[in-house]
């Protein structure tokens, strides 16, 4: 029942704020603004988003297959099964959904967005085959769904290349507030969902992961920042990222010949669930979609920055921030949309500006969760969420404070 009072709701709110502007202000266009909007995003959701996802999945979902039939997956859940079986307890020894987890954790640490979609949907649909209610979302896909929606990355390449584009005089230099930030939402979204499903967060295997992971983290770092330019740092990442990526189409591809797989059957038989899972997304996303856009459309964010702005203000806060919160506010329900308003704070107030800084910090530490929620559990058809999108939410809040904390060390 959670995503039907959040939808309804962002219709709800979005024609209350229509009608006030329309009544008080005089504005007759506002909902000529937020039908074009709905037609708009409808049209997003299936040729922009669900068409070509159709293809990426087809061809992931493959590869995939062929990793599963060559035993790739099942050794990466061996090796990850200590961590995993910490903070997954509920899934099985070597269960495949150990592996696919791992692939889309580190296509997001590495900013592959489009190889991280197809490697979460089929993680969340091995998920659901050990899932002993299919309609609820299980402690297992709520982990492992929050932990999407915190977002972490440790090569934001996308922003950096906005930046350059924008004529950032370093597009680098958000990469280590970004990198904090993120990995605090990330710990946040960790432990909250650990307290509420009651997991021993002493466990000395669960504690040296954790440690392990960071200081792996902040080694990286502190290497790239005191031998690595800002070129070589963008250059070692797109190096990085690729290489991993085709590397892993090569290692199961040589693996599944080794093991006398028919490769390309493999491949023809994986790739047809990426037609369907797509097609079963479709409604998920237009509704989800749609309602963001009827929120986004109405000024309803505009007016919380506002009164956000306000409420520091008395409380004596300095407010230098508040012109960068609208992609801080849109990044849960839209990535589009945040991304719009991170080119719009450094088209306006300078790219190289805290402002500038600040909102794309903001864009590289969460994800989008509203649009994970429906895409994730909608592919494998869960209705109860239960309490993954409120664990999400304050996840990517901790990461919004911490994106403040950062912006104003590094850059004011």
């Amino acid at each position: 029942m959670t995503l039907t009072y959040i939808w309804s709701g962002f219709f709800l709110v979005g024609f209350a704020a229509a009608l006030a502007q329309w009544l008080v202000l005089g504005d007759a266009t506002i909902f000529k603004k937020i039908v074009d909007g709905t037609f708009e995003s409808a049209k997003l959701a299936v040729m922009d988003i669900a068409l070509p996802l159709a293809g990426v999945m087809t061809l992931w979902l493959g590869i995939l297959n062929i990793g599963e039939r060559a035993g790739a997956i099942a050794l990466v859940s061996r090796w990850i099964a200590p961590f995993f079986s910490r903070i997954f307890p509920q899934v099985p020894k070597d269960h495949p959904a150990s592996g696919h987890m791992v692939m889309n954790f580190s296509a997001n640490f590495l900013g592959l967005d489009n190889a991280a979609t197809p490697f979460g949907l089929k993680a969340m649909q091995s998920l659901q085959e050990i899932n002993p209610k299919p309609d609820e979302a299980s402690d297992a896909q709520i982990m492992f769904l929050v932990l999407n929606a915190s977002g972490l990355t440790i090569i934001p390449l996308s922003i950096m290349a906005q930046r350059a584009i924008l004529g950032a005089r370093d597009p680098s230099d958000v990469f280590i507030p970004c990198l904090i930030a993120t990995f605090v939402a990330t710990l946040v979204g960790l432990l909250l969902v650990a307290v509420k499903q009651r997991i021993k967060l002493w466990d000395t295997v669960l504690v040296g992961w954790l440690g392990g992971l960071t200081a792996a983290i902040a080694l990286m770092v502190w290497g790239m920042t005191q031998y690595m330019s800002k070129d070589d740092i963008s250059n070692v990442s797109k190096l990085v990222a690729n290489l991993v990526l085709i590397g892993v189409i090569a290692v199961f591809l040589i693996g599944g010949l080794r093991k006398k797989v028919n490769v390309f059957d493999a491949f023809i038989e994986g790739a047809k669930g990426g037609i369907q899972t797509s097609i079963t997304i479709i409604p998920y996303l237009v509704g989800m979609l749609v309602a963001i856009s009827v929120l986004r459309h109405s000024g309803v964010l505009d007016w919380v920055v506002k009164l956000m702005a306000w409420m520091f203000a008395q409380m004596g806060f300095n407010t230098d921030f508040t012109p960068a919160l609208p992609t801080a506010l849109m990044k849960p329900i839209s990535g589009s949309g945040a991304r719009a308003m991170m080119i719009d704070a450094m088209k306006t107030y300078g790219v190289d500006s805290f402002v500038g800084r600040l909102a794309c910090v903001f864009q590289g530490t969460t994800d989008t969760t509203f649009y994970v929620v429906a895409l994730y559990f909608g592919s494998v058809g869960i209705a109860k969420i239960r309490y993954a999108l409120t664990y999400g939410l304050l996840a990517e809040l901790a990461g919004v404070i911490a994106a403040v904390w950062v912006a104003y060390l590094f850059f004011h």
